[in-house]
């Protein structure tokens, strides 16, 4: 297998094709972006900012790192890289898949990593700064790359396969950026997710969201699993961690955080479901 950086990057802001020149990637019109000491290249214009430091904190994404890299949802990882297996299976030719919404990469490492005979051409985006420079300081294999799913830097059609992963899909640019036949590999939070933990910190949960009703614009249905396992944290530093990670930290009460750290040991369910969808 091999693994090498996805290079069609389109200017964010006039949607023209990027060059690399050296250590800097210029548009036709003279805009020009660096390549960081780290590795990565900010490409989310100023102007398309909704806040100073938009995305996961520097202590969330730490915090995530800790736990992905302690293995506790590696099943989530496995079952991701055999949802892009089966669906490249037998391709000769390079498949281009990128991360929307990466986090700090793991999900790409444990594909990267994997001997699955495909050739890889990779790409991470993160609107988190802190998120995309943890990812490019543990692999310098992908392209990494600060930006928004809300207007993708990457040249219309020119991606085989985009993994959504517990993100924010914006449907119309997947469909933008993949080729006819392209698929997308969405991992979605199911009902019970973490549903011990939540119990904790609430005060009540509230219902869930009703499905979607139709399959987004230019998109067919492929296929949906559902994982299901029971995790147990064997230390409060693991359940810290897990809280800290998701939205949840932010969300619940004082109280509610006060009695998630308490606790030395916590069993929570983690229920995914993985929908494929295919471009039209």
């Amino acid at each position: 297998m091999s693994v090498e950086p996805f290079s069609a990057l389109a200017c964010p802001l006039d949607g023209k094709p990027l060059n690399p020149d050296s250590t800097t990637w210029r548009c036709q019109d003279a805009h020009s972006f660096d390549v960081a000491r780290q590795g990565y290249i900010n490409l989310l214009p100023v102007q398309n900012k909704r806040s100073l430091q938009p995305g996961d904190s520097k202590e969330m994404v730490a915090a995530r790192q800790r736990f992905l890299n302690a293995g506790h949802y590696l099943l989530v990882a496995e079952a991701v890289r055999d949802s892009v297996i089966r669906a490249f299976a037998g391709n000769s030719g390079v498949v281009s898949c990128l991360d929307a919404g990466c986090g700090e990469g793991y999900y790409l490492r444990e594909l990267a990593a994997a001997d699955n005979g495909l050739a890889l051409s990779l790409i991470g985006l993160d609107i988190s700064k802190w998120a995309t420079l943890a990812a490019a300081k543990q692999d310098k294999r992908p392209r990494w790359l600060v930006g928004s799913n809300a207007g993708l830097p990457i040249l219309p059609g020119t991606l085989d396969c985009i993994l959504c992963l517990f993100g924010f899909p914006v449907y119309n640019e997947f469909a933008r950026v993949l080729k006819p036949g392209g698929m997308l590999i969405q991992a979605d939070a199911g009902p019970d997710h973490l549903r011990e933990l939540r119990e904790i910190i609430y005060p009540a949960l509230k219902s869930e969201k009703p499905a979607m009703e139709h399959e987004p614009e230019g998109f067919s249905i492929a296929g949906t699993d559902t994982l299901n396992f029971p995790l147990t944290l064997t230390h409060p530093e693991a359940i810290a961690d897990l809280l800290a990670m998701t939205p949840h930290f932010y969300r619940a009460p004082p109280e509610g955080r006060e009695r998630a750290a308490s606790l030395e040991m916590l069993t929570v369910t983690i229920q995914v479901n993985l929908i494929q969808r295919q471009r039209i």
